[in-house]
């Protein structure tokens, strides 16, 4: 069974720092683009981050950039969200997903994603 497990959220304060992981199974992921998106009470899912299945492309959302970095690792299986500097309007819920044949490139279309996790909750608050 092929499935996305986010972890890694929790409570932080304005400034503050977060690692979110998205660990993959069930399928190689090396042929998966991964996507990092967010999805706020009352408002819609927002792309936030994604990296090629080769890992040789990224690309952020205005809104993160230079604040988050998105990473890989296909020995683990893992890709992570480091999430720097963070603000009371990054709190989402964020879900990794996985796009297939998608290996030097990224979309920010959430459509576009094969597999979804169920999300990891990450509020900002002092």
């Amino acid at each position: 069974q092929s499935q996305l497990v986010e972890s890694g959220g929790g409570l932080v304060q304005p400034g503050g720092s977060l690692r979110l992981t998205c660990k993959a199974s069930g399928f190689v992921v090396d042929y998966y683009a991964v996507g990092w998106f967010r999805q706020a009470p009352g408002k819609e899912r927002e792309w936030v981050s994604c990296v090629s299945g080769s890992g040789g492309s990224t690309n952020y959302a205005d809104s993160v950039k230079g604040r988050f970095t998105i990473s890989r690792d296909s020995a683990k299986s893992m890709v992570y969200l480091q999430m720097n500097s963070l603000k009371p309007e990054d709190t989402a819920v964020y879900y990794c997903a996985a796009e297939r044949d998608r290996i030097k490139t990224c979309v920010t279309t959430p459509g576009e994603y094969d597999k979804w996790g169920q999300g990891t909750q990450v509020t900002v608050s002092s």
